[in-house]
């Protein structure tokens, strides 16, 4: 599963917030901040776009959460 938490926590490190980013930077229209903020896909230029922006590594917008299996879980 796609999360963008590490994104939340770039902008909360760097005392960022939604409004200046849509006012700073074309990339961040509400369309791209909805699906940051619902976890929903992005293309890949999208996200290199906003590397860019902030300076910052893919890692630092998007990490993925492998889902646990039901097995796993049994083991335990």
């Amino acid at each position: 599963m796609i999360s963008y938490k590490p994104f939340w926590e770039t902008l909360q490190k760097r005392g960022l917030t939604q409004y200046r980013l849509k006012k700073e930077f074309n990339n961040f229209n509400n369309d791209v901040l909805d699906k940051l903020r619902h976890d929903k896909p992005l293309n890949l230029t999208t996200i290199d776009d906003i590397c860019i922006a902030l300076d910052c590594d893919i890692e630092d917008i998007v990490k993925i959460e492998k889902p646990v299996k039901s097995d796993d879980l049994e083991q335990k």
